[in-house]
C-alpha cells in the first residue's frame, strides 16, 4: 500500500510536467532544429576534420541508423571526400553553420528551464554554454560507433557502454544549460531516465528503422528518407523530453528528495 501511495502522486506529477513542457510540441521543435541546424553543422565541421575522424563519424551514423548502402550513400560520399562539396564550405560557411546550430541548443535549454520552472538565463552566461555543448555533442556522436561495438567486444557490451556515456552526458547537459542554478544531485534522476530512454530507443529502433529507411528510399527516393529520419528524430526527442520532465517530477517526491538533499518547499531560482 505504501508503494502504491507513492506511485500515484508521482504519476500525477509526471503527467503535470509533461503538460508543462508541451511534450510533443517540444519534441517536434527539437527534432526540426536537429535536422535543419545541427546536422548541417556536423557535416560542416567534418569537412575540416582529418580523414580518420570522418571515417569514425560515418561508422557512428551507420550505428545510429542501423543501415548503409543507398540510404547513407550521400553521407558516405561526402564524408569520404568523394564529393567536391566537402571542400566548398569555407571558414565563413562553418561559422554560419555553427551559429545556426545554436538554435538547437537554445531549444534544449528552454526544455530544461521549463521543466525546472526557471527563468531564461542571461545571454552572457548562456552563449558560451551553447558552443561548449555543441562541441561535446559532436565528440559524443563521433564515439557512438566505437562504444556500440565496445571496442571490438560486440554490441551486447556496447549497449552498456553507451548507457554509461549517455547518463553523464545528460546529467552534464542539464547542469550546463541551466547555468548551474540547480545542484548536481537533483539532476541525477533526470539523467538516469533520459540516458536509459535514449539508449533504449536507439536499440529498439534498430529493429525497424533500417527497413523503414530502405522502403522509403525505394518508394519515394531521397525525400522518403528525409521523412523517415524526421519521424525517428521526433520519437527520439519525445523520450528525451519525457525523461527530463519525469526526472524533475521524481525529485519532488519526499522519499527521493530526502536522499538527494532537495528542499521540496521551493524551486531553485538563483540568478546565473
Amino acid at each position: 500500500m505504501a508503494i502504491r501511495g507513492v506511485v500515484r502522486p508521482l504519476a500525477g506529477r509526471v503527467g503535470q510536467q509533461l503538460v508543462r513542457v508541451n511534450l510533443l510540441d517540444t519534441a517536434t521543435r527539437l527534432a526540426a532544429q536537429a535536422f535543419l541546424a545541427a546536422l548541417p553543422m556536423l557535416i560542416a565541421v567534418a569537412s575540416f576534420s582529418p580523414e580518420a575522424v570522418r571515417r569514425q563519424l560515418l561508422r557512428s551514423l551507420r550505428t545510429l541508423f542501423g543501415t548503409q548502402g543507398a540510404v547513407l550513400a550521400p553521407a558516405e560520399n561526402l564524408l569520404r571526400g568523394g564529393d567536391d562539396s566537402l571542400h566548398s564550405w569555407g571558414a565563413a560557411g562553418v561559422v554560419v553553420a555553427v551559429l545556426s546550430a545554436t538554435s538547437f541548443t537554445r531549444a534544449l535549454q528552454r526544455l530544461c528551464e521549463r521543466a525546472w520552472e526557471m527563468p531564461h538565463a542571461g545571454i552572457r552566461s548562456a552563449a558560451w554554454r551553447w558552443a561548449v555543448w555543441l562541441l561535446v555533442w559532436i565528440v559524443n556522436l563521433i564515439l557512438q560507433g566505437t562504444l556500440h561495438r565496445a571496442f571490438g567486444a560486440g554490441p551486447a557490451l556496447g549497449v552498456w557502454l553507451q548507457l554509461a556515456a549517455a547518463v553523464p552526458m545528460w546529467w552534464w547537459t542539464q547542469h550546463l544549460l541551466l547555468a548551474g542554478r540547480v545542484p548536481w544531485l537533483p539532476l541525477l534522476p533526470g539523467a538516469l531516465l533520459t540516458g536509459a530512454a535514449a539508449v533504449g530507443y536507439g536499440a529498439l529502433s534498430g529493429l525497424w528503422l533500417p527497413h523503414a529507411l530502405q522502403a522509403s528510399v525505394a518508394r519515394y527516393g531521397t525525400l522518403g528518407s528525409v521523412f523517415t529520419v524526421l519521424s525517428w528524430l521526433i520519437g527520439y526527442f519525445t523520450v528525451v523530453v519525457a525523461g527530463v520532465a519525469a526526472g524533475r517530477a521524481a525529485v519532488q517526491e519526499e522519499f527521493l528528495a530526502r536522499r538527494l538533499g532537495v528542499d521540496t518547499a521551493r524551486t531553485p531560482q538563483r540568478s546565473p
